[in-house]
């Protein structure tokens, strides 16, 4: 019994160097610049919890609304919520800028 259950461990645990899957998040409900993380790393996706009239998300490759754009997303008040997908490299930094109307948006990142 116990070298079956040491054989299920084994096959279940990551292979050496393995990367981890856990992101972090950030959760954003009003208009405003936000800087999501200093210093190099990976957006996963933004997340539109509650969509608002004509909201814009802007995402930035630096600690300041300015600089490299990596993407924008518009938010109509209709649209059905849902996460884009971006599993890009920042290098500066991660910046949000939600304007407009604010939708209630969630940030994944590692």
């Amino acid at each position: 019994m116990r070298r079956i259950l040491a054989l299920c461990l084994a096959l279940l645990a990551a292979p050496a160097g393995a990367q981890q899957s856990v992101f972090s998040y950030q959760n954003i409900t009003t208009d405003a610049t936000t800087v999501v993380k200093s210093g190099s790393g990976t957006l996963h996706a933004v997340c539109i919890n509650t969509p608002a009239a004509t909201g814009t998300i802007t995402i930035y490759d630096n600690t300041a609304a300015s600089g490299t754009k990596i993407g924008t997303i518009t938010s109509y008040a209709s649209a059905t919520p849902g996460c884009w997908t971006y599993d890009v490299q920042f290098w500066t930094g991660l910046t949000i800028v939600t304007a407009v109307a604010a939708p209630d948006v969630t940030v994944s990142w590692r």
